[in-house]
């Protein structure tokens, strides 16, 4: 089952939501040990290392966010900030843009396309903003399987990067 936009509600996230977003996080880092990726988030949740909850928080009070509800629940949350973490090797765009720093989803609802849903409504949200340019990174190891992810939503990879030993891709997506 894939869903489409009108089967979640998507509405601005707050500090409310830090917990579940925590919990997507920390689900997220524990699905990927699983399956043996330890080298993309680690292998500690995500609420327990240095800074972790607190990046969460200033994600739901002072970037725009976003929640996915699915039959009342949270299933998914988007970050979207106007450039790219300073933290990260990565310069701003040198036109306006729109940034997506986080995306995770419900591990449990996996595979229904809540990501794609959430990655639409930034194009849209990016688009209402009068700006053309969609940006992203993410982890480029492993098969590259989440830079394909990011291509079939519609974003073409621009710059790769090292971040320490952390194989990074920026990808981005117009949207007039």
């Amino acid at each position: 089952m894939t869903l489409n936009a009108h089967d979640l509600r998507i509405r601005p996230g707050g500090p409310a939501d830090a917990p579940a977003v925590l919990g997507m996080l920390d689900a997220a880092v524990a699905w990927m040990n699983a399956r043996g990726n330890t080298e993309q988030w680690g292998t500690t949740p995500y609420s327990r290392i240095p800074g972790g909850t607190e990046r969460v928080q200033r994600y739901t009070t002072e970037n725009a966010s976003y929640i996915a509800e699915l039959d009342g629940t949270t299933a998914g949350a988007l970050v979207l900030d106007t450039g790219p973490s300073p933290q990260m090797p990565i310069a701003p765009a040198e036109v306006p843009e729109r940034y997506v720093r986080l995306l995770v989803t419900d591990r449990e609802r996996a595979g229904l396309g809540i990501g794609s849903v959430l990655l639409d409504h930034a194009a849209e949200e990016t688009r209402r903003a009068g700006v053309d340019l969609l940006r992203v990174d993410c982890w480029a190891g492993g098969g590259g399987e989440l830079v394909a992810y990011y291509e079939r939503n519609g974003f073409t990879a621009t710059e790769s990067f090292l971040s320490g030993a952390w194989p990074g891709q920026v990808l981005a997506r117009r949207v007039h």
